[in-house]
């Protein structure tokens, strides 16, 4: 925390949290090991997290350097020091990382280990979603979070403006087109990541085959990928509801017609599935492989997820290309059928905006996305949800306003008063509230209930704050209490004849009752604007506590009584003479009434 606005934890926390992005996890290593290892940092992250990540960091090492021949960052030792350093968090484990920061950890879905982080440091709460996604698939479980008083919720949006097909819909498509190329002969290349889509489609396809009986080899890159099935043989507790159910009897990532794949057979005869690595087609062996069967018509490239701009995958997608150049001395025939579906395990903008709106925080935080898309879904959350969202750039920073809240003691008397509730005047007009003329009386207005107190803030002796109620203060002050009030005078309009018809039925007012009152005494304003108040206050309100008097009107704490301020010298407002006007003072203690009364 800065201030007061929230920033980027990772920047603030010595304890750094890994919600599973092991991409990412190479900008953390190289960190911590920059200045030969003498950084002092702790890392928290998830049990699978900590398992699959030296084979990640690994992996992207040897890419990196053996293959593409670019400077080493770190070795393979700075990993091994690197993971001795990692804490792993069990899911909903509230950890104390010190005294002012509390950290928890949600299933988000996504990949084996992926997490959401809730982060409380002092008062200030806010959720780091990381990569999540609401919808369950074949080998993961949807992610799961409770309701949470936030002030903060970075969100990742890397379908801001996409709403997907039912899975069944997508599942019935891909295995259409995946049977379509090999029942003519061809090749399917599947270009995917180790973790996660890897293991959705192999389950999808493993039991398409045995349901169908198809004898075609299933293949999968070596190495990684097998790794990678490894620990999710172990991690079941991880994984969807229907793999858990079934674990007992057979453990779904033991695949029947899944095998791993050998470069020999590249080239080889025959009609194949192959899920290569990289994803994106960005380098490595599904780049290799495409080079060899891109150029035939009936081989098929299916692209299941999100690829970044720049990337042959990302040029597939954009519109099928008949050739495409890696540089300026090599480039592709591309003749093959490309087909693209979405199996990316983020979640789509349904599933963002459901859980911003499950969790209703202060301030919503997009991120991972792109900025036109991100604008859009911002427009959204703020119009729809009323919540404030922000859209920051890379290296933006973004200050968030927070509640503060103090801990203090209270009397007994103070937490009583808490128990019952305040009575507070709405700020908008009685609807339906008319005089004769169908002119809307603003006399009273709408009684909202709220629980609220009202007490003092002290400190004592001890510099310890307490809340005590205001009687309990003058006691202990030892001072008498003094109350002032406050009156609001204006000018009220009443017709002549409204006035003598009054006089004329009751015969005189509350105020003449003795026989020797004259004809002038009963024409007396203040008298006869009083009673004619009176009665419709009684006709139109249901006032029961109304009480008269021949100088004010007392309805519980409102008094009115006529006014000896001058306004006759107020324009003439109405066609009034000044013979008909009245003043009326309304003494409402701390309130404030405005009175019209008009014919």
């Amino acid at each position: 925390m800065e201030g007061d606005g929230i920033v980027n934890p990772i920047t603030i926390m010595e304890p750094a949290i890994c919600e599973k992005e092991y991409g990412k996890l190479v900008s953390l290593c190289f960190k911590v090991f920059k200045d030969g290892g003498s950084v002092r940092f702790q890392f928290h992250d998830e049990y699978p997290t900590k398992a699959l990540a030296p084979l990640m960091l690994e992996d992207y090492r040897k890419v990196m350097v053996e293959r593409r021949g670019e400077e080493e960052q770190f070795s393979y030792e700075h990993i091994i020091e690197c993971m001795k350093k990692v804490i792993a968090l069990d899911l909903k484990q509230t950890v104390n990382v010190d005294k002012d920061l509390q950290i928890r950890a949600y299933y988000a879905g996504h990949v084996l280990g992926a997490a959401m982080i809730y982060a409380k440091v002092g008062h200030d709460t806010m959720v780091y979603t990381g990569d999540y996604n609401m919808t369950p698939d074949r080998h993961l479980g949807a992610a799961q979070i409770e309701r949470l008083q936030l002030d903060l919720l970075i969100t990742e949006s890397t379908y801001a403006t996409t709403i997907r097909d039912s899975k069944y819909a997508r599942e019935t498509e891909f295995l259409k087109v995946v049977h379509k190329c090999i029942s003519r002969g061809g090749k399917v290349l599947i270009p995917t990541f180790a973790l996660g889509r890897a293991q959705e489609l192999c389950l999808l396809l493993d039991d398409y085959w045995e349901r169908m009986n198809l004898k075609v080899p299933i293949y999968f890159s070596a190495g990684l990928t097998i790794q990678a099935n490894m620990y999710y043989k172990m991690l079941i507790s991880w994984t969807s509801q229907k793999i858990k159910d079934t674990y007992a009897t057979r453990n779904a990532f033991d695949f029947k017609h899944v095998c791993p794949f050998e470069r020999s057979f590249i080239n080889a005869p025959g009609p194949c599935v192959l899920f290569a690595t990289p994803g994106m087609i960005s380098g490595g062996f599904s780049l290799e492989v495409f080079k060899q069967w891109a150029p035939s018509e009936i081989n098929l490239v299916t692209l299941p997820g999100y690829c970044v701009a720049g990337t042959i995958g990302h040029k597939l997608m954009s519109g099928k290309p008949t050739r495409i150049d890696l540089d300026k001395d090599t480039h592709i025939d591309v003749r093959c059928q490309i087909h693209q579906l979405s199996f990316s395990p983020h979640t789509d903008a349904k599933g963002i905006m459901d859980l911003v709106g499950l969790l209703s925080p202060q301030h919503v935080i997009l991120v991972h996305g792109e900025k036109p898309k991100m604008a859009l879904l911002k427009g959204r959350i703020q119009t729809e949800l009323g919540i404030q969202c922000y859209d920051p750039a890379n290296n933006e920073t973004v200050f968030i306003p927070t509640n503060r809240t103090v801990k203090t003691d209270a009397t007994k008397a103070f937490i009583k008063s808490c128990s019952i509730a305040d009575f507070h005047i709405s700020s908008n007009p009685l609807v339906g509230l008319t005089d004769s003329n169908c002119e809307a009386i603003e006399l009273f207005r709408a009684v909202e209930d709220k629980k609220e107190a009202e007490g003092i803030l002290v400190m004592d002796k001890t510099k310890r704050a307490k809340i005590v109620c205001e009687n309990e203060l003058m006691l202990k002050l030892g001072v008498e209490e003094h109350g002032v009030k406050f009156a609001y005078c204006c000018p009220v309009y009443i017709d002549f004849h409204e006035q003598t018809s009054h006089q004329l039925a009751s015969g005189s007012c509350v105020a003449l009752e003795n026989e020797n009152s004259s004809l002038e005494a009963a024409r007396s304003p203040k008298c006869s604007s009083l009673q004619i108040l009176h009665r419709r206050l009684e006709s139109q309100i249901c006032c029961k506590n109304l009480k008269g008097n021949p100088d004010y009107l007392k309805l519980n704490s409102i008094t009115i009584h006529s006014c000896s301020r001058n306004f006759l010298s107020l324009p003439n407002q109405g066609g009034k003479t000044e013979a008909d006007q009245c003043n009326i003072s309304v003494v409402a203690g701390h309130q404030l009434i405005k009175i019209w009364l008009g014919s």
